[in-house]
């Protein structure tokens, strides 16, 4: 049954009740059906034998069966164990004595403690919340501007939705039959360009006005070389080979993703055991979380599976990819779009509704356009680092004003991001303009 208008109106009702507060995994299951059973419908039949239930139960099935989707969970597990491994301060406290001749010390080593711990989690309420914390309040006493050090925190909590292993790319690959490992080599050098950019606006800015990130008294940093070692190999290694060998057992070719995330839950344990922060109560808080945010993430599925499944067979995808062809859009003006408006969805929403619902009404349309799936994802993995950054919904931003100090206002905090967000958009462009950048790794390791 083609209805396009219903189709419409199916969106627009969607759309509507989730600015109401309704919960959208089952907003979407709600939508779908109650749509799908009027598309559906046929006289005399009886009320369970609507395909729509059929449709329905399916979709459950398949996402309950959907082996790209099993390491999710183990990743956030790892994430969840590494988070109550109390490794978090001593890898600040090494990284900052470490990097203490660079200016800005502090804050580049809260931003590499960030995009490390970040890549590790994955969680970006839970990085910028430690790191609140622990980092910000350090930040500050030390003297450091205000603006500078939240930028420095909601920034760098963001890096791990795009820097592998990320979940984020997995869930990607499931909606659009991408490769997740093609995809994790892909965002390799754009995710460490980005993180590079941060350090070195840091270090540029406290280079220029040393009144911003004052140098620490000399008694605080004056460590020996020998025990800084020591510290870097007590914190910061154990969590760099634990990320490179869940990684490199991914991109050689050794592992699948889902068993490597295994291999890294159980690492994160063994963690937790060296560094005698593992009790049976942190490991049921890990299981309870790692469970809840799973399961949120696969009933998005289902209700995005049921809802797009009905959207379409009343005609919607249709109409949208005559609308968006009647345009007459070049490549370039179609992915100024489509990122406009995933730029715009991340005030509203977060980043696994945006992937799950929206992106894929544009993944039909990237073949007219000739766009490599593989670049459409990374653009989007980058831009989503702004749904975190930008106001009025900048969550990264909420989530470090809950634990800050009263007297950081959240507008000082907004601030702080607004060059980080600039940054974002220069890897974007710099993705577009040298595409080798994400094609290099996929190609070396996998070929054309």
């Amino acid at each position: 049954m083609t209805n396009p208008e219903l189709a419409l109106l199916m969106l627009g009702g969607f759309i509507f009740v989730i600015l109401l507060g309704f919960p959208i995994a089952f907003t979407l299951m709600a939508m779908g059906v109650a749509f799908g059973y009027y598309a559906y419908f046929t006289p005399d039949q009886a009320f369970f034998d609507n395909r729509v239930f059929y449709l329905l139960s399916q979709n459950t099935f398949s996402i309950m069966n959907n082996d790209v989707l099993t390491a999710v969970p183990l990743f956030l597990f790892m994430g969840y164990m590494i988070e109550r491994s109390n490794i978090l301060d001593r890898l600040f406290y090494s990284l900052q004595v470490a990097l203490r001749a660079i200016p800005g010390a502090m804050a580049v080593a809260a931003l590499i403690t960030c995009a490390l711990f970040a890549t590790a989690t994955g969680i970006v309420g839970a990085v910028v919340t430690l790191m609140g914390l622990l980092a910000f309040p350090a930040m500050l006493k030390a003297g450091y501007d205000q603006k500078l050090s939240a930028g420095v925190i909601c920034a760098g909590g963001t890096l791990g939705i795009l820097i592998p292993p990320s979940i984020m790319l997995i869930v990607y690959g499931a909606t659009s039959a991408v490769s997740v490992v093609r995809l994790y080599a892909a965002a390799l050098v754009p995710g460490f360009l980005l993180a590079g950019l941060y350090v070195m606006y840091v270090i540029v800015r406290a280079t220029l006005n040393p009144k911003l990130a004052p140098k620490l008294p000399k008694e605080e940093t004056d460590v020996p070389w020998s025990k800084v070692i020591v510290l870097l190999l007590q914190a910061f290694v154990p969590l760099a080979v634990l990320i490179l060998s869940v990684l490199g057992a991914i991109l050689f070719g050794l592992a699948t993703p889902s068993e490597a995330a295994a291999i890294g839950a159980l690492g994160a344990m063994v963690l937790a055991v060296v560094y005698r922060a593992f009790s049976w109560r942190r490991l049921k808080e890990a299981a309870f979380l790692t469970a809840r945010t799973s399961a949120m993430v696969c009933w998005l599925f289902v209700g995005s599976w049921t809802f797009s499944s009905v959207f379409s067979y009343l005609g919607g995808e249709g109409l949208i990819k005559e609308f968006v062809l009647g345009l007459e859009l070049t490549p370039v003006t179609f992915l100024l779009l489509s990122q406009a408006i995933i730029f715009l969805l991340g005030w509203p929403l977060e980043w696994s509704e945006i992937i799950i619902i929206f992106v894929p009404i544009f993944l039909p349309l990237l073949p007219h356009f000739e766009i490599d799936p593989l670049f459409f994802g990374i653009l989007v993995a980058l831009n989503l680092q702004t749904s975190f950054l930008t106001p009025p919904m900048a969550m990264s931003a909420y989530y470090l004003k809950g634990i800050a100090p009263p007297f950081v206002e959240l507008w000082t905090i907004f601030k702080g991001c607004f060059p980080f967000l600039a940054m974002v958009f220069v890897t974007m462009f710099l993705v577009y303009v040298f595409p080798q950048l994400h094609l290099w790794l996929p190609n070396l390791f996998y070929g054309n």
